[in-house]
């Protein structure tokens, strides 16, 4: 703004310096004025977008709990569904609570951490950590499933330390430091889940060595998972024996690869007989292992809703129960592969 000052005479000189400063002084007042109005504001939209992070502290809440799958635009619907917006509608904040949900949950945030990460929109980015949080915070608690937790970790820590590198192509949403932020976070957790101790309880009853060895091989061919066999053979010397059993290896070869592809690696032993543990984990370095939910998600093939076994959606279908198909986490994720 220009500064005009009206001339006085040279007589009324002391006049004109006041009516100078005056003028200087409400020029002054007025950006003054205009200064803390800006401050204001800006403090403002500060406290709206930090109560806004506050609340999403805690996983996007949506009062339906399925969500309608759709690949294009209809006369009745505009634009698609997005992985992001199934991640956020459908209740995994809850699912994690769930015994039988809980690997299902932790399989599905495996699979986006390793390739679906950046197809997240920003609020579901956010959910994916909050959900995270949780599952560690259970784990630290109930002091199970840990090695499951550690490797999601990794895998994640993995694929950030991939994208954070390649940052200026924009393949990742928001602020650089934000995701830096979130790999210390995550180192953390890990650091936490490495120093849990498990105590022994004082419990005094009967344990799992005192069980009859026929109880005992039963109990241990339930276990889908060979390096859960290793661990409790580590348990005891008398249990170490049973974890080496050719049969209980045998079965878990048979239930998780197919014939053909146990053919394709038989490994013979030094006295030429076979041996199905290390057949066993050539297998898995070869083969995806079966998996086996107590819960999955449902996608009802009628009206094309997807939703938790057991979620009312508004179905049209004589008998809805008939047009649900389970998914795997997988299969979720292929949904939204356009």
């Amino acid at each position: 703004m220009a500064r005009c000052v009206r001339k006085l005479p040279r007589s009324r000189c002391g006049l004109r310096v006041s009516v100078w400063c005056v003028y200087c002084k409400k020029e002054d007042y007025n950006k003054e004025n205009l200064f803390n109005s800006m401050n204001y504001d800006v403090a403002a939209k500060k406290r709206k977008k930090d109560l806004l992070n506050n609340k999403t502290k805690i996983q996007y809440f949506h009062q339906e709990k399925w969500i309608y799958v759709h690949k294009g635009s209809t006369k009745e619907r505009h634009g698609y569904c997005t992985l992001g917006e199934a991640f956020n509608r459908l209740d995994f904040s809850n699912a994690i609570l769930d015994s039988r949900r809980f690997n299902y949950v932790v399989r599905l945030l495996e699979l986006i951490a390793k390739s679906q990460l950046t197809s997240l929109s920003g609020i579901a980015q956010k959910n994916f950590m909050n959900i995270l949080e949780k599952v560690v915070q259970k784990v630290l608690e109930d002091q199970q499933n840990i090695r499951l937790i550690r490797e999601l970790l990794q895998t994640l820590y993995t694929s950030l330390c991939t994208l954070v590198q390649r940052v200026g192509k924009s393949v990742l949403v928001g602020n650089i430091n934000m995701w830096v932020h979130r790999m210390e976070t995550i180192l953390h957790w890990q650091q936490q889940l490495n120093s849990i101790q498990i105590t022994r309880p004082a419990f005094k009853g009967m344990t799992f060595t005192d069980l009859p060895l026929c109880l005992q091989l039963n109990i241990m061919q339930r276990l889908t998972d060979g390096r859960d066999l290793v661990s409790l053979g580590q348990v005891a010397p008398e249990l170490q024996v049973l974890s080496e059993d050719r049969l209980l290896w045998k079965k878990l070869c048979q239930y998780h690869f197919t014939d053909r592809q146990i053919r394709k690696r038989i490994i013979l032993s030094e006295k030429g007989l076979l041996d199905w543990k290390k057949m066993y984990f050539k297998l898995i370095r070869c083969y995806p292992r079966k998996e086996q939910y107590g819960d999955t998600l449902q996608l009802c093939r009628h009206c094309h809703i997807l939703s938790w076994k057991g979620t009312d959606h508004p179905c049209t279908a004589n008998n809805p129960e008939s047009c649900s198909t389970s998914l795997s986490p997988q299969d979720f994720i292929n949904l939204f592969r356009f």
